[in-house]
């Protein structure tokens, strides 16, 4: 079994709780809500990035396999699990009020036919409209994958110094018994001086997990942010190709 959950190791993290002072009490009550707190943050955030990776693979492999960009939208099949969705939505939409800007009818529209014929083609000033529309809802979704992120990094910057400050305060608590009575014996200083490394204990075990998981939650959602990067580019890139105007000709 594990040393840090073995029954003896509890037994003395709870006679060592039980001999500090109440100082060192709170300080390690709010280190366990903390604790709490940062689990709950990391098993959430590691399931909704997981469905979101999960997810965007499918509504990729699903996007490549259509002959236009606007067909998924246009037989409104959406994936709403995924960021790519929002992106490719706010895309689409972009694109459909830049057609009728041009001529094309809504009815049309609705009805699959939303390729222009003719000289109803986007110009550049259009296309950057979609482009931003698609950036815009790449950078909401962004934000959306960082939140929590923040209190994860508090546990991981505060729980330590947290822990120190018990551990200090609960310290000068025992020296300044021992001053008053006189007595510098082990059996003196022991209690109080466990009870007062109990804080630093505590702060180790909210800041270790907490830095783990806010390391790989990090390397997941910086790999989400590039996949929704790419494929902005990727769809904006095919509806250029195939609204833009061509002046070449």
């Amino acid at each position: 079994m594990n040393i840090l959950f073995s029954p003896l190791m509890l037994a003395s993290l709870g006679l060592a709780f039980r001999q500090s002072e109440l100082n060192g009490k709170v300080i390690v009550l709010i280190l366990i809500f903390i604790s709490v707190g940062a689990w709950t943050v990391m098993l959430t955030k590691f399931a909704q990035l997981h469905a979101a990776r999960q997810a965007s693979n499918r509504f990729l492999k699903v996007f490549r396999e259509q002959a236009r960009a606007t067909n998924l939208f246009v037989k409104k099949q959406h994936m709403p699990e995924t960021p790519l969705d929002a992106i490719y939505t706010a895309g689409c939409k972009a694109l459909i009020d830049q057609l009728i800007l041009i001529g094309v009818d809504r009815d049309e529209i609705l009805m699959g036919n939303v390729y222009p014929q003719g000289q109803r083609r986007l110009d550049t000033h259009q296309m950057d409209v979609i482009r931003d529309a698609a950036d815009c809802a790449l950078a909401d979704k962004a934000l959306e994958l960082e939140s929590l992120m923040g209190l994860l990094g508090t546990a991981v910057s505060v729980g330590p110094f947290l822990g120190l400050l018990g551990t200090v305060w609960g310290v000068m608590g025992t020296f300044s018994g021992m001053a008053t009575a006189g007595s510098a014996t082990l059996s003196a200083v022991a209690p109080g001086i466990s009870g007062a490394l109990l804080c630093t204990v505590a702060g180790l075990l909210v800041a270790l997990p907490a830095t783990i998981g806010y390391s790989l939650l990090a390397t997941r959602i910086r790999y989400l942010s590039v996949q929704m990067d790419n494929f902005s580019q990727e769809f904006t890139g095919r509806i250029q190709q195939e609204f833009m105007l061509d002046y070449s000709k």
